[in-house]
Order: structure tokens, then sequence, then C-alpha cells
């Protein structure tokens, strides 16, 4: 598991889809959920439509906790940063 997620953390985007993601989310994120968020490493999940499974406050919570083979990135991401994700991920549905 841990070398899974060693890998996690940052990427550089080449896809058009990818000029539209949150600088955030291309940081931190893409490495494992992919430019188009559809998961991409070990049993990482899809967040094409995570606002319909997650409110904004279970993201917060995931991100900043991790958990299920995500790492916690509090401390990590400014409480700003973890709020302007999670506010561009419940919006997905």
């Amino acid at each position: 598991m841990v070398l899974l997620l060693t890998g996690c953390g940052s990427s550089s985007p080449t896809s058009t889809a990818a000029s539209k993601l949150p600088k955030v989310y291309k940081s931190n994120c893409i490495s494992c959920h992919g430019s188009e968020l559809q998961g991409r490493v070990g049993p990482t999940t899809n967040l094409q439509h995570v606002g319909n499974r997650m409110t904004k406050e279970q993201i917060t919570a995931q991100i900043n906790n991790g958990g299920g083979g995500m790492p916690a990135f509090s401390g990590k991401l400014t409480e700003d940063e973890v709020q302007e994700l999670a506010s561009w991920l419940s919006a997905k549905k």
C-alpha cells in the first residue's frame, strides 16, 4: 500500500481537461485520482460524481484525515486549499 501512495502528490497534467482543474487538485490529487477524476492508482476512488455520495463536510474530513488508502492532507494543505477543493468536489454530481 505504501508503494502505491508514494506516487501520489504531484504530476504534470497534459490533457486539455486538466487545464480546467483547480491548482490545488493538479498539485496534490491528479497523480492518484486522474486528470478526469476517474481514479488511477490501486483502490483510488473515482471522483467524477463524488458530490452525489458525499457532502462538502464529508469531503473536507476525507481530505484532512485520509483513510481507505488515501493519505491525510491536514498540515500539507492550508484550510483555504482544503475548502476550495471540497467545494469544487462537492459540486461534482
